[in-house]
């Protein structure tokens, strides 16, 4: 019989057997109340649907050329219309946007959003981008405002749109040149975008940053977490970088980091997760990082291995009920830092 034909629950076992050479997460001593996201292009809409769904857990999210929550609205034609290179005032409607987010609050579906309440937010654009239209990042700081309002803790937004980098993740000197959108999408900008990240969601940096990572990114069994009913679209294998001193039990921060369309391991290997900065930077605010990926599919169609923020996983993707974000809940929590 053909893998493909396999019954849902056998083919999980078929999965985990091909890649049992993979160890679980390990158990770390972290701190929940300091997780953060990022990520760039469908990362970074999947960093902050997360931010929105799980703020009441989440501190902090940095999203390079990503759209606004719900953007979609569960449709690939609304996602390549209306939410990647919209026509002159096609863009989504940011009012109705902050409307289902509310609503959705309400009906617990995303956490409340008082969650905002104190976060940090930076939305990071390159002028050069022609993949995903700077007008998408400036709608995405719109609803951060609407949603998070003038209370006591006010969100500590900050938009970085000013840069010539084109759809890429910038790096001082690692990746491709930087004003092309190819592979791995992380380009040599001078500018060193994880840096940015860090100290915008965690501070001025403690100690300057090392030339190279000091810590050990390790590889993990994804399947370990997969919903027996649902299939995640997850691939076998993920990535995590623990610094020395998270390894060595110092309670550390968790930073969730998210890949773009064709970054993933499959698709580039090792290149996002060694090169695009964000090791170093970790070893400095003593951050794990976590590296989840997808994996491409023809059915459902996501050809390109991208997150989801269209609905190609099912009902619901874009909330707390949604297949990928459980993996992510029950993969934080086997780290020690649970989504909710």
């Amino acid at each position: 019989m053909n893998r493909r034909h396999l019954p849902l629950a056998l083919t999980f076992v078929v999965a985990l057997g091909a890649h049992a050479a993979e160890a679980p997460l390990p158990k770390l001593t972290l701190d929940p109340a300091h997780t953060t996201v990022s990520g760039l292009s469908s990362g970074a809409y999947m960093a902050h649907q997360v931010h929105l769904a799980f703020s009441d857990h989440v501190a902090g999210a940095a999203l390079i050329a990503g759209g606004p929550y719900h953007c979609a609205e569960g449709s690939l034609q609304t996602a390549l219309a209306t939410c990647m290179t919209p026509a002159d005032g096609k863009g989504p409607d940011v009012a109705a946007l902050a409307q289902h987010a509310t609503a959705q609050a309400k009906a617990g579906k995303i956490a409340p959003l008082s969650g905002l309440a104190g976060d940090r937010v930076l939305i990071l654009h390159g002028r050069a981008d022609k993949t995903v239209a700077e007008s998408l990042s400036a709608d995405t700081a719109s609803l951060y405002r609407t949603l998070a309002g003038t209370g006591a803790k006010p969100l500590q937004l900050r938009e970085d749109l000013a840069r010539e980098f084109t759809h890429t993740f910038p790096t001082v000197e690692a990746g491709a040149a930087c004003d092309v959108a190819t592979a791995p999408y992380v380009g040599k900008c001078g500018f060193d975008a994880a840096g940015a990240i860090f100290t915008e969601l965690y501070g001025k940096p403690p100690h300057p940053v090392a030339a190279k990572a000091g810590g050990e990114l390790r590889t993990f069994d994804q399947d370990a977490y997969r919903d027996p009913e649902a299939d995640a679209l997850m691939a076998a294998k993920g990535y995590l970088y623990v610094p020395k001193a998270c390894a060595e039990a110092k309670r550390c921060a968790l930073h969730i980091a998210f890949h773009g369309c064709q970054q993933n391991v499959d698709t580039v290997g090792e290149a996002f997760v060694r090169d695009a900065g964000y090791n170093r930077w970790a070893d400095v605010y003593g951050v794990v990082v976590l590296y989840p990926q997808v994996r491409a599919s023809m059915a459902p169609l996501n050809p390109k291995g991208c997150w989801d923020w269209w609905g190609y996983s099912g009902d619901g993707y874009d909330t707390r009920d949604g297949v990928q974000m459980r993996w992510l809940g029950r993969a934080s929590a086997a780290l020690g830092a649970p989504l909710r």
